[in-house]
This record gives structure tokens, C-alpha cells and sequence, in this order.
């Protein structure tokens, strides 16, 4: 599908589509990378729009160092809606899995058009509770040694712990659609719908889906759904 190549400060982007007014910003989720945007720029420039997809830090064809942690990824992704807000009359978002969470970080306050998440990471919190019990770790060992690696591939640290506990996410009121996977293994059902019932948001399941939208019937229903949601 047609688009461009362009850097945003250090962040690779991509922008899909011919001229519009309106553009979605896609953020992808741990392991993605920008060009997963494509199946939304498919449906969403056919409607109007273009989409700008970027690379996260560590993913894609990143080798500049930053971290795939909030205190980097939510800078870029504010000089990233900056640049958005200066070339389109309209910003909307889409986001999936921790690039939910990280676009809540930094756009708390930001007049987005419309936000459509996949399978978000809402709690941050709540998670990595739920991965420490995984792996047996108490607060107290995480606290005196930094960082614990796991055998299910994430690290547990102190200092993300300690970012997430001070960093809440209090505030959202973009209009916001939610799809979200009942097998999910990552994120509790009662916290996306607590999360939709606070925030007013939308809420659709998919009761065979897991948390990475990847199989021929996950990805017709997420085409479906963005079909719908658009």
C-alpha cells in the first residue's frame, strides 16, 4: 500500500495513504513495529484518513539506544502528536496492547478525535502484580535487587515499578472503542470493563480471541471490527 518514509526526531514513521485532513496514529504493542499498520491504513485511508505508524524504541529498525520503557516512549510519542497536530486538522488514535497504556501517558489531556484500542494494557499497575506472582517475587526482592529477569521474557524493575505507581491513569475522555480478547493472558476481563465503565468507553469481545489479534479468524474480526468502528 502506498506510503512514505520519514523520521520524527529520532522516531522512524511511516505515513500511509494519499493527502487527507484527518490522520490516525498508530502505536503499536511490545514485539510490533510500524508497518503492522497497514491493515488499519487498508480501511482507514479508503475512509478519508492517513495513518502515520511509528517504531518504538527497541523495535523495528531502532538501534539508538532509547528504551522500551515509559520515560522515553512517552517523550516521543509527544513530539510524535506535536508533529501529527501540526500537519492534520484532525488526530485520532490507535493503539494496541502497552502502546495503549503508553499513548494514555502522554496524551492525558490531548483533544484526540477518536481512540480505538487493541487489547490495552489499562493497568499497568495491576500487571505487574499479576507477573511478580508469576514469578514468585515478593516487593521487598524486587526493591533490594533492581531488576529480576523471568522465564516467561520480561524483566521485573524497581524503577518501572516505581514510574507506574506515580504515573496513574487518572484521566481519559477521548471517545474511545475497545477490542479485547476473552482468553487474553496479559489483561484481566474485569479491568478492561472497569476501564470502559469509568471512562465511558466502548467495549467489544471477542470470547475466542487472545491477547495478539494474529490467526485468520482474530484478524477478520479486528478487520471487521475497524470496518465497524470507522
Amino acid at each position: 500500500m502506498e506510503h512514505i518514509s520519514l523520521k520524527i526526531g529520532s522516531t522512524p514513521a511511516l505515513v500511509w495513504g494519499g493527502r487527507a485532513k484527518g490522520v490516525y496514529l498508530s502505536i503499536h504493542g511490545q514485539g510490533g513495529c510500524k508497518e503492522e499498520a497497514e491493515l488499519l491504513a487498508e480501511i482507514a485511508c479508503r475512509r478519508g484518513w492517513q495513518v502515520l505508524s511509528v517504531d518504538l524504541p527497541e523495535h523495528g529498525g531502532r538501534t539508538d539506544g532509547a528504551a522500551f520503557a515509559p520515560w522515553d516512549a512517552v517523550r516521543e510519542l509527544t513530539a510524535v502528536l506535536e508533529y501529527a497536530q501540526r500537519e492534520w486538522e484532525t488526530v485520532a488514535l490507535h493503539a494496541v496492547s502497552i502502546g495503549a497504556w503508553f499513548s494514555m501517558l502522554a496524551f492525558p489531556t490531548q483533544a484526540l478525535a477518536k481512540c480505538l484500542f487493541v487489547s490495552p494494557v489499562l493497568d499497568m499497575d495491576r500487571l505487574i502484580e499479576r507477573m511478580m506472582g508469576w514469578a514468585g517475587v515478593t516487593e521487598e526482592r524486587l526493591r533490594r535487587e533492581g531488576e529480576i529477569p523471568t522465564d516467561f521474557g520480561q524483566t521485573l524493575s524497581w524503577k518501572y515499578r516505581e514510574y507506574v505507581k506515580v504515573h496513574l491513569i487518572t484521566n481519559w475522555s477521548v471517545p474511545t472503542q475497545i477490542l479485547y480478547g476473552a482468553g487474553d493472558h496479559l489483561v484481566e476481563r474485569e479491568t478492561v470493563e472497569s476501564f470502559a465503565r469509568r471512562f465511558g468507553c466502548g467495549l467489544t469481545v471477542m470470547e475466542d480471541g487472545e491477547h495478539w489479534f494474529h490467526t485468520p479468524p482474530e484478524l477478520d474480526f479486528l478487520r471487521r471490527w475497524i470496518e465497524r468502528m470507522l
